[in-house]
């Protein structure tokens, strides 16, 4: 049980091997941010938004 309790707490403060990629960053958030948005009616507001923009904008 010990042996367990020491290798978790190595394994946590284990620094990762090198910096991440920013695509495979927006990779891993992009999905959930996308439920988020839909589950919480954000999707709406966005194209609301994007509708007031462009109709300032003259298109």
């Amino acid at each position: 049980m010990a042996n367990w309790a020491y290798r978790t707490a190595r394994n946590r403060t284990r620094q990762p091997s090198g910096p991440r990629h920013p695509l495979v960053a927006a990779a891993m958030v992009l999905p959930l941010a996308a439920l988020l948005a839909y589950l919480f009616g954000g999707v709406d507001a966005v194209v609301t938004q994007a509708s007031s923009v462009a109709g300032l904008m003259g298109r």
